[in-house]
């Protein structure tokens, strides 16, 4: 049975920006440490923010990378399960092959072969209502998270607010993530959300009164 992409799948679309922000430290902490810089003053009005490193740090976002791995867990045991099935359904079919008429081996193979595409459907789909979870989850955190960003950058009377990512580097008394991470600690640890089910039938609109 040809094997399915979706556990490649399922683990990208599991990367959330806990993931790869801890994926980069690890990788900072394989190589020498930076010499120390000594920072000129920090211009004032000018404030740097990490929204992937607000997310990581904070409670919401470490809950919803748990959350999104005990889905993607129960989704690979699902499949797994299916799977295994499958694949000893056919080496069963297989062992009978000399046994077996052409006909009734061909109607055999031809209902295996059923089952393997179904399979794979399922397996693609699935692969879609992870990444459909992960992009929802962190929908909900970006709508928590934006007057957050707004509140902490009236409160530090910042007049430009520029992304720490996309600087070399910068005066850290600028940053102002770590203010933003302490301010939606504040605001929402946790939410609930079950893995999306995109073969659900959309809903009815309710007539017009």
């Amino acid at each position: 049975m040809k094997t399915t992409s979706y556990v490649a799948a399922a683990t990208a679309a599991l990367l959330v920006a806990t993931q790869a922000t801890s994926a980069f430290a690890q990788a900072a902490a394989a190589q020498p440490a930076a010499p120390q810089v000594t920072h000129g003053p920090a211009t004032p009005g000018v404030c740097i923010l990490s929204v992937e490193g607000a997310i990581a740090q904070s409670t919401v976002g470490r809950n919803v990378d748990a959350r999104m791995k005990q889905i993607v867990a129960a989704v690979q045991a699902e499949l797994n399960a299916e799977q295994t099935t499958i694949q000893n359904e056919g080496k069963t079919l297989e062992s009978q092959r000399a046994t077996l008429d052409q006909n009734t081996l061909q109607t055999r193979a031809n209902a295996w072969q059923t089952k393997v595409n179904n399979f794979q459907r399922k397996a693609a789909q699935r692969d879609r209502e992870v990444q459909a979870t992960q992009q929802k989850a962190l929908s909900r955190i970006g709508t928590e998270l934006d007057p957050v960003i707004r509140q902490v950058y009236q409160q530090r009377q910042c007049g430009m607010l520029l992304s720490r990512d996309a600087l070399v580097i910068a005066n850290p008394q600028m940053d102002i993530t770590p203010a933003v991470v302490t301010a939606l600690n504040a605001k929402i640890q946790n939410f609930t959300f079950d893995r999306e089910h995109l073969d659900q039938p959309a809903a009815t609109p309710a007539a017009p009164r």
